[in-house]
């Protein structure tokens, strides 16, 4: 048997050795880059693989590390948690549930819309879930909501950050998808490629993003109007419409003026992600102070928070470095590219495929996994293929945040069962989530059909 038949073999067993070792419950970055090394030492005796390319993980780390682009994640991070603390939420999801109260389904449209603010200023789908599961989910137990609808529309809503910008996920998408097409486009003879910057993905996510919104608020009014049992409206006081405008405004204007500071400034060219989260880390400082939440205790807890949530994506990046590298040395993106050239239908059968496979990893891998194990070696191939790099990872997008909603490992599930009061089953959950991510998947087939409501606005404002 040949070295190079050996190290495809390699390759292909690598991959799904490690989805089993992750599976085990083993973290992430050490998975990565110890199940890659253990092959590579097999590789290595078989005479599959040359050990010294492993030499270029140093320095393709330190590129990650000073990468200019990168240097927004523990921005946006730092803003995020920063407005989690100054407790923004709350003030969002007591006043807009007194808004859409008196409505059939009212309180679920009301986590919709603060889902899609928070997403908007936050991005952070933990302290979202959590927070809506602790103010909303028992007004909506009192108000007698079907658990099944409660706890699914507050998992989804939740989970919006993945796609609506500034998302941390589309920045470290975009930086792959930059560097990817510019080496695909410099191997087939472009020596200057249109540059794909995250501000692009960043806009291309927007009418998605916003899309989502739409199909989940339309499940909620369809429920309201089919079923009104599972949504009852609630009663409201006359003192509370009476201060209604004023609370509406105090709660919407300080979010909405930084969402305008920041997603405004990158899409009207005037700043880069990184300059645009620099002002959104100082914006969210500013927030926090006014409503007097600002103090040298809370922020040393916020800063602490920030390199932690940091240091771990950091440190998957290095795993993930280590695995492309060995999964590249020995054949297996050729035998990826085999595969995907293979597939009928051409680039839209790759593209369904690639899509089908990441649904099925977000059942039992997270969103960071399966980005730094499975784009690396299909990505380059799609984009080979004639694919737009900022449709396809915007599909990517919309398609990851399905698995902080999929059963067994879905991260949503796990944040609101932690909140949520005895009376609500575990199968309430699992059955609530159900039908939005059914509507997340037909956000991805949207995309795949109409190209054009991912391109279009980063054609419109870039070019």
């Amino acid at each position: 048997m040949s070295g190079v038949l050996i190290g495809e073999i390699l390759a292909v067993t690598m991959f799904f050795g490690i989805i089993g070792v992750l599976m085990l419950g083993y973290p992430v970055a050490f998975t990565l880059a110890g199940t890659s090394l253990f092959f590579a030492l097999i590789g290595y005796l078989l005479g599959a693989f040359d050990p010294s390319t492993l030499g270029a993980i140093g320095a393709r780390y330190m590129g990650s590390m000073i990468n200019e682009v990168l240097v927004s994640v523990p921005l946006f991070i730092f803003m995020g948690v920063m407005l989690e603390r100054s407790q923004i939420a709350e003030q969002l999801l007591t006043t807009m549930g007194r808004l859409f109260g008196s409505l059939r389904g009212g309180l679920g449209l009301s986590v919709v819309l603060v889902g899609a603010l928070l997403a908007a200023s936050t991005g952070v789908v933990g302290a979202t879930v959590v927070t809506m599961g602790l103010l909303s989910l028992p007004a909506m137990t009192r108000a007698k909501y079907d658990p099944k609808l409660a706890t699914g529309v507050i998992c989804a809503s939740g989970t919006l950050g993945q796609i609506i910008p500034p998302s941390t996920i589309l920045i470290f998408v975009g930086d792959m998808l930059a560097g990817m097409n510019a080496q695909v486009q410099m191997a087939k003879g472009n020596f200057a490629p249109t540059i794909v910057s995250v501000g692009d993905l960043f806009a291309g996510a927007f009418i998605p993003g916003l899309i989502l919104v739409a199909l989940y608020a339309g499940y909620v009014i369809y429920k309201a109007a089919t079923d009104p049992k599972s949504c009852p409206a609630l009663t409201v006081t006359a003192e509370e419409r009476r201060t209604l405008g004023r609370d509406v405004m105090v709660a919407l204007i300080p979010p909405l003026v930084l969402v305008v500071a920041v997603l405004g400034s990158i899409l009207g060219g005037i700043a880069t992600a990184t300059e645009a989260a620099s002002v959104g880390a100082v914006g969210a400082m500013v927030m926090a102070a006014l409503r007097g939440r600002l103090t040298r205790k809370s922020l040393r807890e916020v800063m602490a928070s920030t390199a932690e949530i940091t240091c771990m994506v950091f440190v998957i990046i290095l795993g993930a470095s280590v695995f492309s590298i060995v999964f590249r040395m020995m054949g297996g993106d050729k035998v990826v590219e085999e595969l995907l050239h293979s597939l009928p239908g051409g680039a839209l059968g790759a593209i369904l495929f690639v899509m089908a496979l990441m649904f099925v990893l977000g059942f039992i891998l997270d969103t960071f996994e399966i980005i730094f194990i499975v784009m690396p070696i299909t990505a380059p191939i799609l984009l080979a293929m004639g694919v737009s790099p900022v449709w396809l990872g915007v599909i990517i997008g919309v398609n990851l945040q399905t698995s902080f909603l999929t059963p067994p490992f879905g991260f949503s599930l796990f944040y609101l069962r932690g909140v949520a009061p005895p009376t609500i089953s575990t199968g309430d959950i699992y059955r609530g989530v159900i039908p939005f991510v059914g509507l997340q998947v037909m956000a991805v087939g949207l995309l795949i059909w109409f190209p054009g409501l991912a391109t279009w606005l980063p054609k419109l404002v870039f070019q």
